[in-house]
Parts: C-alpha cells; sequence; structure tokens
C-alpha cells in the first residue's frame, strides 16, 4: 500500500469502494477505529484532518493520552529454530538480538 495521508503524525489510507463510488480510509496504528470518506480526494484528505483533529480533541476533554502510532515497539513471532539462529548470530557478533532485528528490517524496506 503506497497511497498514505500525514496529519499530526498519523497516517492514514487511501481507499476506493466500486461499490459506493466512494473514497474511504482509515487511520493506521492505533487500536481504535477512526475511518473517514469523501467524493474526491480533496474532500476525503478534509475528512482525514478532520478525523484525526477531533480525535486529538476528544482526548484532550477526556484527559486520556492519545495513542500514538508507531512507539517503536512490536512482537515478532518466528519458529524456535529461527529464533535459535538469531540469538547465536547475535552472540557472535557482540550485538543485541534486537540491533541484528533492526539491521534486517532497514535492509528490508530501504529503497
Amino acid at each position: 500500500m503506497n497511497d498514505l495521508m500525514e496529519h499530526n503524525g498519523y497516517f492514514g489510507t487511501v481507499e476506493f469502494s466500486s461499490a459506493n463510488q466512494i473514497l474511504f480510509g482509515k487511520v493506521l496504528g492505533i487500536t481504535g477505529l477512526i475511518s473517514y470518506e469523501g467524493d474526491s480526494l480533496k474532500d476525503l484528505k478534509i475528512n482525514f484532518e478532520e478525523a484525526v483533529s477531533d480525535y486529538l480533541n476528544m482526548c484532550l476533554e477526556e484527559k486520556i493520552e492519545p495513542q500514538r502510532a508507531y512507539k517503536g515497539k512490536f512482537n515478532v513471532r518466528v519458529s524456535p529454530e529461527l529464533h535459535k539462529s538469531l540469538a547465536l548470530y547475535s552472540a557472535a557478533k557482540g550485538q543485541t538480538l534486537n540491533s541484528i532485528v533492526e539491521e534486517a528490517i532497514k535492509q528490508y524496506v530501504s529503497p
């Protein structure tokens, strides 16, 4: 997916419903569902930004901390064999398991 919008550090998708002939999307990386729609890309962007702003205002009014997407932590499940290989590899390199995984991910997602 490469069609994303950004507002105040939140990212949202851009999708199209051929059945309803509308654009729609949702905010990524948070637990709750924040969705928006529009008849044009301009409307979709405006409604996305309003949805994010409404969420942040609601958090402020209710005195709760807004969820922040992409805190830098996530769980990854791998096979026990891969876990063992990675742990031995990182020990041999004198690096932490996290740093090895981070390097691997950087190589995978870098253009």
